[in-house]
């Protein structure tokens, strides 16, 4: 099987080593993603409104490797402040209500910029196509 690689055009992909998301057969997995423009932080302070902003750059990840939020089976949501789990929760359900992936919520210590609140990654799975 092939590896197709997507590229956000992040000036970390190269420097770090990795891709916004990689697609093996039907599996695709998107990288840990936050609500960035330019490597800039954006909605700094709104958990929910990051949170948005990240799942709006996954989905065209996924749209690039030809899937959907529709495929998703994953979710693994990072925040910084636990206390920000049921806003960015109810932002997760307006994207992923009927679909409904396993999902997993932490608390961590931090992320490379302090003004990132929320970071999201995702995995998929397309039923149905060959490669």
């Amino acid at each position: 099987m092939s590896r197709v690689l997507i590229s956000s055009g992040s000036p970390f992909e190269p420097i770090v080593g990795f891709s916004r998301a990689m697609r093996v057969g039907n599996s695709i997995s998107v990288a840990g993603t936050t609500a960035a423009s330019s490597s800039k932080p954006v909605a700094i302070g709104d958990a929910a409104a990051q949170a948005r902003a990240t799942l709006e750059t996954i989905s065209e990840a996924f749209g690039k490797a030809g899937a959907s939020l529709n495929d998703v089976v994953r979710t693994r949501v990072y925040v910084t402040d636990i206390a920000d789990f049921e806003a960015v929760g109810r932002v997760h359900g307006e994207f992923f209500g009927e679909v409904r992936p396993a999902n997993t919520t932490l608390q961590i210590a931090g992320l490379p910029d302090p003004d990132w609140l929320v970071e999201i990654e995702a995995d998929a799975v397309i039923v149905g196509t060959a490669e």
